[in-house]
C-alpha cells in the first residue's frame, strides 16, 4: 500500500502557480486507510494542511492506492469515480482541474 502522506507531498513538486492563477479553492482529500489532508490553493499558491477544513470547495474520498494512482496518472479519475472508488462532493467541475494542477511527471 502506498503512503498516503508521500503522495500529498509529492504533489508539492508538481504543482504549477500558472494553472491555479485567480484560485481561491480548498481540496479536502477523505482518505479511508490514512489521515485526512487539504490543500489550499489561492492565486497561484499551494499549502498542504492535515486534517479537515470547516468549508471546503470540493471533497474527494477515496483509498490511498486510488489516490496514488488517479495523482500519478495510473488511474483515470473518471472511471475511478463511476466505479465508485473516488467519491466527490461539493464542487465537481473543480475536481477536475486537478490534472492541470498537478501535471504529471
Amino acid at each position: 500500500m502506498a503512503d498516503s502522506s508521500t503522495v500529498i507531498e509529492s504533489l508539492k513538486s508538481r504543482f504549477d502557480p500558472a494553472a491555479a492563477q485567480g484560485m481561491d479553492d480548498v481540496f479536502q482529500f477523505n482518505i479511508s486507510d490514512a489521515e485526512n489532508y487539504y490543500l489550499v490553493v489561492q492565486d497561484g499558491t499551494m499549502d498542504v494542511h492535515k486534517g479537515e477544513h470547516d468549508d471546503p470547495s470540493v471533497t474527494l474520498a477515496t483509498d490511498t492506492d486510488t489516490l496514488k494512482g488517479v495523482m500519478n496518472g495510473d488511474i483515470n479519475g473518471m472511471q475511478a469515480f463511476m466505479s465508485g472508488k473516488l467519491k466527490a462532493s461539493g464542487n465537481l467541475m473543480l475536481a477536475t482541474k486537478l490534472t492541470s494542477l498537478f501535471p504529471g511527471r
